[in-house]
């Protein structure tokens, strides 16, 4: 059994952790409700974007504009977004699983898959298995300020990437927030925009345009595609906080079973220590009478 030392200094030690972990819950809860009013603000929007878009597309035909043409996909670009701190149960390592699994699934499909990397941890494990594949790296965005700037980077980029046909296809993978207790691994096609299935109630005539449809066209979409990517980060922050306040709640109550189980183990060490100390007097007494 460990002396009465290294348990009292265990149990310093965990009740320190402790701490950490209940303050890390606590900024990390109160991060999540900013975070969730953010991702609630944004998905009606982004949802009718990608409606507008969709029936866009389908009306107007994929020669309106070059992101809306549709090609045989053979190489394509995967933009995983992970985040840039770790500590938040398996947020980083399902988006690394999911991408791993995507890439074994089509290894037959495309001949050819590059990587866009948001966040450390994703940089970090992809560089470590398919850095020939890794195209673009950036951190992790923490907030809805630094996530605007960061969708509209990686938004230039996919769509650089696209017109200029260094890919048939772009994809998302991210984190999709449900609950501070759910998120579900999302893969989604961004580029090229899928034209929605119009039926004889939607008529199949094209809209009237004011200004021309060129114009209007030039600016939608790539907004469109900015949209779809802001919506992702906010997602994949919002599903962060809420994987690390889970994470440091589990931890907080772990840390506090484990002290219960050292106290004890403490408590049993003094008694043995103490029934020691009273056998050695007795015995040293017995030992005087004789």
């Amino acid at each position: 059994m460990p002396s009465l030392k290294a348990i009292r200094k265990r149990i310093a030690s965990v009740k320190n952790t402790r701490k950490i972990t209940a303050a890390m819950k606590l900024v990390a809860g109160a991060r999540l409700r900013r975070a969730q009013e953010a991702i609630w603000a944004a998905r009606p929007y982004a949802q009718r974007m990608q409606e507008v878009i969709a029936e866009l597309a389908a009306r107007a035909g994929e020669e309106a504009h070059p992101l809306l043409a549709l090609r045989d996909e053979k190489r394509i670009g995967l933009v995983v977004l992970t985040s840039d701190r770790g500590l938040c149960g398996g947020f980083n390592s399902n988006i690394a699983r999911r991408t791993e699994r995507f890439l074994v699934d089509n290894r037959d499909k495309f001949s050819d898959v590059t990587l866009h990397v948001v966040g450390r941890k994703g940089r970090d494990y992809f560089r470590r298995r398919y850095a020939a594949r890794i195209k673009h790296e950036w951190s992790a965005a923490a907030a809805s300020e630094p996530a605007l700037a960061l969708a509209r980077e990686v938004a230039h980029v996919a769509t650089e990437a696209f017109l200029g046909k260094d890919v048939d296809g772009i994809y998302l993978v991210y984190n999709e927030f449900k609950s501070a207790i759910s998120q579900r691994v999302t893969v989604e096609p961004l580029l090229p925009v899928v034209p929605m299935k119009l039926d004889e109630a939607h008529g199949r005539n094209d809209f009237k345009y004011e200004p021309s449809r060129n114009e209007l066209l030039s600016v939608i979409v790539p907004l469109h595609v900015e949209v779809q990517i802001y919506r992702a980060v906010l997602e994949s922050i919002a599903s962060e906080f809420g994987a690390r306040m889970s994470a440091m709640d589990s931890a907080t109550r772990n840390a506090g079973e484990m002290i219960s189980r050292l106290t004890l183990d403490f408590n049993r060490a003094r008694q043995a220590a103490i029934t020691k100390e009273l056998m050695e007097i007795v015995g040293g007494a017995e030992a005087l009478k004789g």
